[in-house]
């Protein structure tokens, strides 16, 4: 039987887009074992997009993960805390790689940098090389429903990442382009409320694999710092990302990437599970996103380019 590498990384969207050179560093330094992910059961269509992952685990956040043999490698993406080393610790792995603390050995957590690179860095600390660029994903395997328009995605998991509606709404009706507005089936009241026709409300209509192909065939994207931002890094889609309580220096986009970060650091209150937006994302207004947006190429070149040797 060959040898096996378990990766825990039970979040969300975003989340899972920026451990993805994580992944296939992991991938390149163990190219006869077996790699599986514990995650979200309904991330699977993006785990397939990532390449290289045997399995997916399902794992309902940090509740043990059952039925699942002993790997030779664990692997902690999820975080540095007890919960989530515990959970690897009950599948008696071989070797554990993680941050320091709570009984594993590795460096020690901080609070600065990239998501990207925090992941990339750890794995460097245990002698695994890894490369914080490597994030792009494999092109969709269907098509978009609407190649080339304007995406607006309202919604957020918590109010504190909301941009205010009616603001979307303006932009909408002055982009000048074809808009469709994305959500989740309980955002549909939401998505209605930017003003695009009923046809163009597209939340609650798509599937994950969908959304990833209306996103890599958008002609841009505009939407606050939520897994479909993160899918706009992994597509090189053009994008303007409103930010609030996460810092863009953590959670935003690769410097080289057609995308416009907005925000008002200086105005951050920085709790993400308020209910109301932060105030960081409030100074943000209409007329510094057209502007952003202005700024971005019709067509961006090479947005779906892959390194075939990356490609594991």
């Amino acid at each position: 039987m060959r040898p096996s590498v378990l990766a825990l990384r039970a979040l969300n969207l975003g989340d899972l887009l920026v451990a993805v050179p994580a992944l296939r560093a992991l991938r390149r330094h163990w190219p006869q074992h077996r790699l599986h992910l514990a995650t979200s059961a309904w991330l699977a269509p993006v785990v397939e997009l990532i390449g290289g992952v045997d399995q997916l685990v399902p794992a309902n956040g940090l509740t043990a993960l059952d039925g699942v043999e002993s790997p030779d490698v664990a692997v902690n993406l999820h975080g540095a805390g007890p919960e989530s080393n515990a959970v690897l610790d009950a599948l008696a792995p071989r070797r554990r790689i993680g941050h320091r603390g709570h009984g594993w050995d590795g460096p020690m957590w901080t609070d600065d940098g990239h998501e990207r690179q925090r992941w990339c860095r750890m794995l460097a600390a245990h002698g695994i090389p890894c490369d914080a660029d490597d994030l792009l994903l494999r092109p969709p395997s269907t098509p978009s429903i609407a190649p080339g328009v304007v995406v607006i995605h309202p919604g957020a998991g918590y109010g504190s990442r909301r941009w205010p509606v009616e603001r979307y709404a303006q932009v909408a009706a002055r982009i000048g382009d074809r808009v469709v507005v994305t959500g989740t089936a309980r955002e549909r009241a939401l998505a209605s409320a930017v003003g695009v026709p009923d046809q163009d409300v597209l939340a609650g209509r798509l599937d994950l694999a969908q959304l990833a192909a209306l996103i890599a065939e958008a002609r841009l994207v505009i939407s606050g710092d939520t897994g479909v931002a993160h899918l706009c890094y992994a597509y090189r889609t053009p994008s303007v990302v409103l930010f609030g309580p996460a810092p863009v220096e953590q959670w935003g986009p690769p410097a080289d990437g057609p995308h416009r970060p907005l925000t008002v650091a200086s105005a951050r209150r920085g709790d993400p599970f308020a209910d109301d937006p932060d105030p960081a994302l409030l100074g943000v207004d209409v007329d510094a996103v057209l502007a952003r947006a202005a700024e971005l190429p019709a067509t961006p070149p090479d947005r779906r380019r892959t390194n075939p040797r990356r490609q594991v």
